[in-house]
C-alpha cells in the first residue's frame, strides 16, 4: 500500500530529464475514509478534486517549446488521491519531451493519471475564470474568541432547529498542515447547505481548529462534510476548499450530498 512516509514529498529529488510516469505517487483514500467512518462502497457524498496546473510545457514535433496552463479533474470515488508534488515532478518530466501534437500531450496526461488515480480523470488546457468576489457571507469578520487550533472539534458545532435556512457561508480562514512535512495549505472553503440554521461562530470556530491539524486537502473536506452532517443535519450540503497554490498546482476538492449540483468552476485572487 502506498503511504505519504513514501513519497518523495520532503525529500531533495532530481529534476526529471525524461518523461516518466512512475514519478506518479497514489494514495489510497480507504484509510483516511475509515478514520471519519466511511467505507469505501458507501460514500455518503459525490464531488471531484479539480487540479489548476499552471506550470505544463513540452516540445512539439521539432523540439520547439510548448507551454500551456491545465485542469485535471479526479472524481471523488476514485480509489486513490494523487500526492501533489509527485504531480509536479511528473508534469516537470514532460519538459524535456516531444509530441506529435497537443492532443497527444492531453491523451499522455490523462491515461497516466487515470492509471494512477483508478478512475478515469478528465484532462483540459486552459483554467477556470478568475473571480473577485465569491458569493455568499464571510465567516472572517465575526467577533469571537478562539484558543483552540487543533483537533477540530465538531461537537461544539450548534444550530438552531427552529429555523430553516439555505445559505452560502465562506471563509478564507482555514488552514491545516501537510501529514508528512508539516507545511501549511491555505484555502477559502465555501459551504452552502439547506437545513436547519448553523451557528456561525461555532462554524468559525469549527474550522479554525484545523489550523493545527495534519491531513491532505482532500481529507480535510471529506472531514468537513461528515462532521456537519453528522452534527448539524442539513436537508443538504455542499463543501468546496480552494487552495492555494504550491509548485504551480492547487488543489479544490468538491464533496456535497449526491444530486447537489457543483458551482461553477472558479479561481480567486489568492490562487
Amino acid at each position: 500500500m502506498s503511504k505519504p512516509e513514501d513519497s518523495l514529498l520532503g525529500r531533495e529529488v532530481a529534476y526529471p530529464d525524461h518523461y516518466d510516469p512512475s514519478l506518479l505517487f497514489p494514495i489510497p483514500r480507504r484509510q483516511a475514509r475509515a478514520e471519519i467512518g466511511i467505507a469505501d462502497d458507501t460514500l455518503p457524498f459525490a464531488g471531484h478534486d479539480r487540479w489548476h496546473a499552471y506550470e505544463l510545457s513540452w516540445l512539439d514535433a521539432r523540439g520547439k517549446p510548448r507551454v500551456a496552463t491545465a485542469t485535471f479533474t479526479v472524481p471523488c470515488d476514485s480509489p486513490n488521491l494523487i500526492e501533489s508534488k509527485s504531480l509536479k515532478l511528473f508534469l516537470n518530466s514532460l519538459n524535456a519531451t516531444r509530441f506529435n501534437s497537443d492532443a497527444a500531450v492531453l491523451e499522455c496526461i490523462r491515461t497516466d493519471l487515470s492509471a494512477r488515480a483508478g478512475a478515469d480523470v478528465t484532462v483540459a488546457f486552459g483554467l477556470p475564470p478568475m473571480i473577485e468576489t465569491i458569493e455568499g457571507e464571510s465567516l472572517d469578520d465575526l467577533d469571537v474568541e478562539i484558543d483552540h487550533y487543533g483537533p477540530p472539534r465538531p461537537e461544539g458545532l450548534l444550530i438552531d432547529g427552529t429555523v430553516l435556512v439555505e445559505e452560502t457561508l465562506v471563509s478564507a480562514l482555514l488552514k491545516s498542515n501537510c501529514p508528512v512535512t508539516g507545511q501549511p495549505d491555505w484555502a477559502t472553503v465555501v459551504i452552502r447547505y439547506a437545513g436547519p440554521r448553523i451557528d456561525r461562530a461555532e462554524l468559525l470556530r469549527y474550522l479554525v481548529g484545523f489550523r493545527d491539524h495534519a491531513e491532505f486537502h482532500e481529507q480535510c473536506v471529506e472531514r468537513i462534510h461528515c462532521d456537519l452532517m453528522t452534527h448539524c443535519s442539513p436537508q443538504w450540503l455542499s463543501v468546496e476548499a480552494r487552495y492555494t497554490r504550491r509548485g504551480g498546482l492547487d488543489i479544490n476538492p468538491w464533496r456535497a450530498t449526491p444530486g447537489v449540483t457543483a458551482l461553477p468552476a472558479q479561481r480567486e485572487p489568492r490562487q
